[in-house]
């Protein structure tokens, strides 16, 4: 049955921690009777991508930010941990590490490639990189750029790929393209990259505890994420409190 969910805004956010939300991404990579599988993050500031026909992907749907989590933590009465890409990468490199699990990569940059290959090389050694394409924004927008990484994907026999594109478009480019990857699993993670060749560092505990993510991105990275947390995240929260009567338990 999976991990148990509580509507949020809209959206039917997953309970769990990062083993679980593992133990949910080998089930499926392992069980070929299950449908393939894309794990997104539930923000408030950038809501799920509700497709009127996903193409038969289920949904792994886990908390990212502070608003959700204190959302959760409200309605379940229980804490619940914050599952950013970032921050669930490393557990789920180490479980394809020891099952050898075939990974790709679509994002970030050709100039990544390189660091990317060897940080896996060294401390996953049991992962098999099969794969890094780095498509420009206009190729992720474009149906037929999209649709032939899709199928060079798919001669790959791809367990896993971490999606790491623009964050406004990962879930509806895994939604639209997904299954034609014929990948088990699909992990959106946008900044996954910059954690994973050391261009950017985890907030430090304390910045979570506080709830002030938001405000450590935008001190590190201004351009990257004025628009995101200081324009998008108050009109998505706006939009959020006008209907969380209708849509919470």
């Amino acid at each position: 049955m999976g991990p148990p969910t509580v509507r949020i805004a809209g959206t039917d956010v997953h309970l769990t921690d990062a083993q679980g939300a593992c133990d949910v991404i080998a089930d499926t990579i392992h069980d070929r009777r299950l449908s393939p599988l894309a794990v997104v993050p539930a923000t408030l500031g950038h809501p799920h991508h509700e497709a009127p026909d996903a193409g038969g992907i289920r949904h792994l749907t886990l908390i990212e930010d502070g608003r959700v989590a204190a959302r959760a933590k409200r309605v379940t009465g229980a804490e619940w941990p914050r599952l950013a890409g970032g921050d669930l990468i490393g557990d789920v490199l180490n479980r394809a590490s020891a099952e050898r699990w075939r990974v790709a990569v679509v994002g970030g940059s050709a100039d990544e490639r390189e660091t990317l290959h060897r940080r896996v090389m060294a401390e996953w050694p049991g992962v098999a990189l099969i794969g890094h394409w780095t498509p420009t924004r206009e190729q992720v927008s474009s149906p037929d750029a999209s649709a032939e990484i899709a199928e060079q994907l798919r001669y790959t026999d791809t367990d896993l790929v971490i999606v790491c594109v623009d964050r406004a478009t990962q879930e509806e480019w895994i939604d639209t393209y997904g299954q034609a990857t014929g990948a088990r699993v699909l992990l959106a993670a946008d900044t996954v990259m910059d954690f994973l060749t050391g261009r950017a560092a985890h907030a430090p505990r304390w910045v979570g505890r506080a709830g002030l993510e938001k405000m450590w991105r935008l001190m590190l990275e201004p351009k990257r994420s004025a628009t995101r947390d200081l324009i998008e995240g108050p009109q998505a929260s706006l939009a959020d409190r006008r209907s969380s009567a209708h849509h919470d338990a």
